[in-house]
């Protein structure tokens, strides 16, 4: 089924899709018979039409789930977490971030966000949980930033500290956010949110991508 799910998400928009085991993550006792991940990423500025191709993918992955037996939860991208209570109630439990890592996604990167080898840091997630017995693939361990430290450097806010993220101390702080939102509010917004975007912007794996 993995092979299945993996080429139908992705001629359907989707831009890597990934599997993990997440048994070993902490989850809500409500879901924890949910304990394989579909990690979705989409390369898109997340906009409203972003948000429906997410939609439309966990649709997509939710309905295979459901014509083959298997139990499901479709999670949105964080963006959409005051629509839903419950949904929104896990995202502290069990984040995108988590399910991309273990499924071998990327890691998480010194700016605190999912860097992809390809994509770097311009992906968006969202996520399926199921108690299909798909074959989860080789987690992420580590960040593999390297020596780099320009978001470090460059952060205008002064907000990235500079740890290093592994699966071994996942929640180690990586960005003081009170000093990045109070810095993205005297921004001008887009599209009606608080931005900065330097942390995007100037991380190598995504420049990479944008080269291409």
């Amino acid at each position: 089924m993995n092979d299945f799910l993996r080429e139908a998400l992705l001629k359907a928009g989707a831009d890597v899709v990934g599997f993990a085991d997440i048994e070993r993550e902490i989850l809500d006792p409500e879901i924890s018979h949910l304990n394989r991940a579909i990690s979705i990423g989409v390369c898109r500025k997340l906009n409203e039409d972003t948000l429906r191709l997410h939609a439309s993918l966990r649709k997509k992955a939710s309905s295979i789930l459901k014509t083959n037996g298997y139990r499901y939860l479709s999670i949105p991208p964080v963006h959409e977490n005051g629509k839903r209570k419950f949904i929104a109630s896990l995202y502290p439990l069990f984040t995108h971030r988590i399910a991309a890592t273990s499924a071998g996604l990327g890691w998480i990167g010194r700016n605190g966000l999912l860097i992809n080898p390809e994509y770097g840091p311009r992906l968006s997630f969202s996520t399926v949980l199921t108690d299909a017995p798909l074959i989860p693939d080789s987690p992420v361990e580590q960040c593999l930033c390297g020596e780099c430290l320009l978001c470090v450097e460059h952060c205008p806010a002064g907000a990235i500290i500079g740890n290093e993220w592994s699966r071994d101390n996942p929640y180690v702080e990586l960005v003081i956010q009170d000093r990045c939102e109070i810095y993205k509010k005297n921004m001008r917004p887009v599209n009606g949110r608080s931005n900065c975007g330097l942390c995007i912007n100037i991380c190598p794996y995504g420049r990479k991508w944008i080269s291409k």
